[in-house]
């Protein structure tokens, strides 16, 4: 299970274009909350031997992946029965003799048990309704009724016969029961419409063929581990983030956050700054719970609006200039039924020249690293790191002098020759003339 690519995509530039930090662990859990964000491989398992235990099976048609050959033929007659084959409908004579009862599955009525049909539509039942249960014991759950209604019922649709002709074949070929409608499509659509395949990737989007029972099985046992702890998702998220470029860090040696940036400490002492640079710093370094808005209230506050004039002034301000004599009656009634003048919607504030240079710095202190702006709005400065510990030194341990050994005295040749331990001959000093016999 992996993230959407496309989605991923969304989201390393919505962390570029916003600039905050936001922890990798609720971007993952935002991820898995919903089908349509991330993507579902399936893989055969192998056995220590290298054997797979299963093979799948997945239909050309709408992408459906099964477990064997025999649920996929199934679920493509079930599914896409009128792209191969025609139903047609003749009238025939309907069975004769005396029916008191008909087996019933359901709302499906098969007919007397004693009937010479009812074993293979019990059969075509079990393939289509229940393939995985034991014949037997879908057998066992057939009940036998007693009804005249649905005996009429029964006699009615054998009055019928039903003929199926193939389709999208050389010669058209007319086939007579679903036995041999299964037969034809194995030999002639089949090997077109199914095939094998070990690896198997679905896009959890709301119209996705849905998945065989153990296959859903397995996927709701990693999708509740997922839902615990993300770290298959976090993983994935890392690796695509970072190819996006974009920077991890921990805060507080806990929260791993995904940024543009990675704190990178400023040293106002030592280095020389912009002052409305410095400005931004200090109020983050003395400020509690300091946001984008506080820092632009604080150091770059909006001019004040004048009020506008009272409602009884405008009033007043709009009256006509009376004559002395009164008032026309004529033009007095217009004016009192004119309707009031709808209210002008409030355009959005334009930052001035000082909240934009405000702004383009705290821009530039975001994406450098020297300031961190979270998910929650909060702005946090790159902490001074740490001095590295010095490694006490080691006294320097005074050699001992090493005690000569006592030389071991070695044995004398008969030409005089010590003879070394490692059975060679060391030369030694000219021998002594009354040894050599001069």
């Amino acid at each position: 299970m992996r993230p959407d690519p496309a989605g991923v995509v969304s989201l390393a530039r919505q962390i570029k274009l916003s600039g905050r930090a936001y922890p990798l662990l609720e971007v993952a859990s935002l991820v898995i909350q919903k089908p349509d964000r991330y993507e579902v491989t399936f893989r055969p398992m192998k056995d220590k031997e290298g054997n797979k235990g299963i093979q799948f099976v997945v239909c050309s048609l709408d992408d459906s992946i099964w477990l064997s050959e025999r649920e996929a033929v199934a679920h493509v007659l079930k599914a896409h029965f009128d792209t191969f084959y025609q139903v047609e409908k003749t009238p025939c004579d309907p069975p004769k003799g005396v029916w008191t009862l008909v087996a019933q599955f359901d709302e499906v009525i098969l007919g007397p048990p004693n009937y010479h049909g009812y074993q293979e539509k019990l059969r075509e039942l079990h393939a289509e309704r229940a393939p995985r249960l034991p014949f037997e014991v879908f057998k066992s759950k057939v009940r036998m009724v007693k009804d005249e209604a649905a005996v009429k019922t029964w006699l009615e649709s054998q009055s019928s016969k039903q003929q199926f002709i193939a389709l999208n074949v050389e010669e058209p070929q007319t086939l007579h029961s679903m036995a041999a409608v299964e037969e034809h499509f194995r030999a002639k659509h089949a090997p077109n419409v199914i095939k094998q395949t070990d690896i198997w990737s679905l896009n959890r989007q709301p119209n996705a063929p849905r998945l065989p029972e153990p296959l859903m099985r397995v996927l709701r046992v990693n999708m509740e581990r997922e839902r615990r702890f993300p770290i298959r998702t976090m993983t994935a998220l890392s690796g695509a983030f970072a190819h996006a470029g974009l920077q991890f860090f921990k805060r507080d040696k806990t929260a791993v956050h995904v940024a543009v940036a990675r704190p990178h400490y400023l040293d106002l002492e030592n280095t020389l700054v912009q002052p409305g640079v410095k400005r931004i710093i200090e109020f983050i370094n003395n400020s509690e719970g300091p946001t984008r808005k506080k820092l632009i209230v604080a150091l770059a506050p909006a001019p004040a609006v004048e009020a506008a004039p009272a409602p009884a002034a405008v009033a007043e301000a709009a009256a006509p200039v009376e004559p002395k004599d009164g008032p026309a009656p004529e033009a007095a009634a217009p004016a009192a039924e004119a309707p009031a003048a709808p209210a002008a919607p409030a355009a959005a504030p334009v930052p001035t020249a000082e909240q934009q240079a405000l702004l383009s710095d705290l821009h530039w202190l975001i994406h450098q690293g020297h300031v961190i702006e979270f998910a929650n709005g909060l702005l946090e400065t790159a902490k001074k790191p740490q001095p590295k510990p010095e490694a006490p030194a080691q006294a320097a341990k005074p050699k001992e002098p090493r005690a000569d050994k006592p030389k071991k005295e070695r044995p004398l040749s008969k030409q005089g020759r010590y003879v070394s331990d490692n059975c060679g001959l060391l030369p030694t000093p000219a021998p002594n003339a009354a040894l050599v016999g001069l």
